[in-house]
């Protein structure tokens, strides 16, 4: 990066910390810490819910998952208004008429204490875990730019995030996040124009979608019902539907954002814009990685996208051999380059030869990737664990490579500042959880205001560091946005199924939702490990469960209490 865009990326973070630290001027209490004294309006709620779920990892990932596989990932949010909508009448009304601090208060007035706690605590696993992939996320950006290990990297944006979370509490987080949603949507629509710019001239906007469909891109519905397919209409719809009530509805990393409102209605109208403006957000992100798939189509891609692998292997005895394979790769770019050329000319004019120049493409493709993995079978001789899946790199790589001076270092600024919301809220939410479902509810009952706040602080600081300890193995997870939908569907269906019977099943006590909640964990593990189904359904699955079991041990229970 220039000396503009460094100074771009620094500027931008450092004013958006000290703003968020500024604003909420080091709350005194334990409301104001953990809810911002519960005072604040709908479309800081709105965007704080937005800011808290489009992390890094979306904006990061996104556009490589689309480069790769295509629009069809946008039907994964086909479930999201939806369940906004019954949050809103559900929901909402019962968590702000308990004035509770965290959804889990509410699960021990309606069945006990341990179940309050057993449901307190799997939230607290999964969201430590996927806490430290969020932390992991923008290491990537700094760590190739810089190309060092990503470990250095992730030591610095962990610890600043933890500064103003653990100084600020909820208000930091809540102000730094409404900058931070204002600054990403401007970012993301230039860098949409830029990218369109970068085309050559004979390829606009349309037709640079009519390409990239016609080679299998714009794939944004699909109407099969398929349980092993991850992204369909059904899944978005169904599996969505309850993956997103879960999180919105029971995960205090977004309760605890519109727990902030003034008022129920304010409450509502900030989960009812994220309703209205998360799935075209997500579809325009994923756009921008189509297009620039189809930039590169005509202008040479490299044969990875991971520069910091490169140049481990490039520094290798293997480096000649993969230099070899490289240049194969080139070959079949430039080979394929002329298939899309002709392609594109055929859909310009109409002719009737476009069915067989598809077919062309395809095959150059085809060949174009099976070129890229010898080269990729080197890097793994070379080193067995390197990590061969560049999907979170390709929209990095673009950035640092074709955008202008200054716009680099917004949109790396972008992705850091997503990654800082997010994490921050949920360095808040398990704070929040585990000093009050946990520390307060079972270690000090009576304690001081000053206690519980200074308590609060502690643990958001051991909530930091462990989460910091996780993003060093993130690694190895894979594609980001995959590897945090598929953590959180481990354990969504099963909380959610908790809430579903405290709310609806009032014949099912604590005892029988308490057992089947444990048993439904452990088929739902099941159900992941033997891969029966695409892990979208596991939510559904769990709380279907949680259901059924609730009514078999309950009934149990009565039949036992009879005889």
């Amino acid at each position: 990066m220039s000396l503009i865009d460094w100074f771009v990326l620094a500027f931008t973070i450092i004013f958006i910390v000290v703003y968020g630290i500024w604003k909420s001027k080091a709350s005194k209490h334990i409301d104001g810490y953990l809810l911002g004294d519960r005072s604040l309006p709908w479309y800081h709620v709105g965007l704080s819910v937005m800011a808290t779920q489009a992390s890094a990892i979306t904006f990061l990932s996104a556009p490589g998952l689309a480069y790769t596989d295509g629009m069809r990932f946008v039907q994964f949010y086909f479930g999201l208004p939806l369940a906004m909508i019954v949050l809103c009448i559900t929901f909402i009304p019962i968590f702000h008429k308990l004035k509770v601090y965290t959804a889990y208060e509410f699960l021990e007035q309606r069945f006990d204490l341990k179940t309050r706690v057993l449901t307190a605590f799997l939230f607290l696993i999964q969201r430590g875990l996927s806490t430290g992939i969020t932390i992991y996320a923008p290491s990537i950006i700094l760590s190739t730019i810089l190309n060092v290990d990503p470990t250095y990297t992730t030591l610095i944006i962990g610890s600043v995030v933890i500064l103003y979370t653990f100084y600020g509490g909820t208000k930091a987080v809540s102000y730094t996040q409404l900058l931070q949603m204002s600054i990403i949507f401007s970012g993301l629509f230039l860098a949409g124009f830029v990218v369109v710019a970068l085309l050559p001239a004979s390829v606009g906007f349309t037709d640079a979608l009519d390409i990239a469909g016609k080679m299998g891109k714009m794939n944004v519905i699909d109407w099969e019902f398929d349980l092993n397919n991850r992204y369909t209409v059904w899944t978005g719809l169904i599996g969505g539907f309850f993956l997103q009530l879960s999180y919105f509805g029971t995960d205090q990393s977004q309760v605890g954002r519109y727990l902030t409102g003034s008022s129920v209605g304010q409450s509502r109208m900030g989960l009812l814009m994220n309703g209205l403006l998360k799935v075209p957000m997500q579809f325009l992100i994923l756009l921008i990685g189509i297009l620039v798939f189809c930039f590169y189509q005509y202008q040479k891609p490299p044969v990875f996208f991971n520069t910091y692998e490169i140049n481990k292997v490039e520094k290798s005895a293997y480096a000649d051999e993969f230099k070899q394979k490289e240049q194969a790769f080139d070959a079949a770019f430039e080979a394929k380059k002329q298939k899309v050329i002709a392609l594109e000319n055929a859909i310009n004019h109409q002719q009737n030869d476009i069915t067989s120049l598809k077919a062309d493409v395809v095959l150059a493709n085809k060949n174009l990737q099976e070129k890229r993995e010898d080269a990729l079978m080197v890097m793994k001789k070379n080193d067995p664990n390197a990590d061969t899946d560049d999907t979170n790199y390709v929209f990095l790589s673009f950035v640092t490579q074709y955008l202008p001076q200054g716009l680099i270092g917004l949109l790396v600024a972008i992705v850091c500042l997503a990654s800082m919301g997010s994490t921050a809220s949920a360095l808040n939410s398990l704070a929040s959880t585990t000093s009050v479902d946990i520390y307060k509810r079972l270690i000090n009952k009576t304690g001081s205001d000053l206690k519980y706040l200074n308590v609060s602080k502690a643990i958001t600081l051991f909530w930091g560091i462990l989460s910091l300890a996780m993003a060093l193995f993130a690694g190895k997870l894979g594609n980001l946005l995959e590897a945090v939908n598929i953590l959180g569907s481990l354990f969504y269906g099963t909380i959610l199924g908790i809430f579903l019977v405290a709310f609806y099943f009032k014949k099912i006590g604590g005892k029988a939702v308490f057992t089947a909640a444990l048993v439904t964990e452990v088929f739902v593990f099941t159900a992941y490990y033997f891969d029966i189904m695409a892990y979208l359904w596991l939510n559904l699955f769990g709380c279907v469960l949680v259901i059924a079991w609730g009514y078999l041990f309950q009934y149990l229970q009565k039949e036992k209490s009879r005889a």
